[in-house]
């Protein structure tokens, strides 16, 4: 649905792995960011009306640990390694392809697989089962950017004969 609008660029480390590719310039990659991280918010805070929910909220959800760390990696990677070879080798399936692995990536990492700076700041807003205690939050982020540079740097050299080609 958004695709043809932005690309559909929900998540700021897919954002950071096209701008890597150079796919998009430095100032919409930080401007894609910054509206990412402001809808992601108000997404926030819409789930509490729908349910509810106080409006203005601060999780006391603790995740941390090395295990909740690597999970992070493994999902971003995951992700992005999705997103590129998708988009190489059948762009059309690529929003089915990312539905689909964020779908059992949530099953099979221990973090439940949040693979977003975005979603991972609005979830430090939310006191839910969802939520994230803002203290831990750090951790997720540079996990996920680990994960995100780990993945362009591995896909784009399992793709480098067809990038040289």
């Amino acid at each position: 649905m958004f695709g043809p609008i932005s690309g559909a660029h929900f998540n700021p480390v897919v954002t950071l792995a096209v701008w890597l590719g150079r796919g998009i310039g430095g100032r919409d990659a930080m401007l894609f960011v910054g509206v990412q991280l402001i809808c992601a918010i108000m997404g926030a805070w819409l789930a509490h009306l729908m349910f509810g929910e106080p409006l203005f909220q601060v999780s006391h959800k603790l995740r941390a640990g090395p295990g909740l760390a690597v999970s992070e990696v493994v999902a971003t990677f995951g992700l992005i390694g999705t997103i590129l070879a998708t988009q190489r080798k059948r762009p059309d399936f690529t929003p089915v392809a990312v539905g689909l692995y964020i779908s059992s990536a949530y099953w099979f990492t221990a973090s439940t697989s949040f693979a977003n700076p975005a979603v991972t700041i609005a979830r430090s807003l939310s006191d839910t089962f969802a939520g994230i205690a803002p203290s831990c939050a750090p951790l997720f982020v540079v996990a996920q950017v680990a994960g995100a540079l780990s993945g362009v740097g591995c896909f784009g050299w399992l793709y480098r004969e067809e990038n040289e080609g």
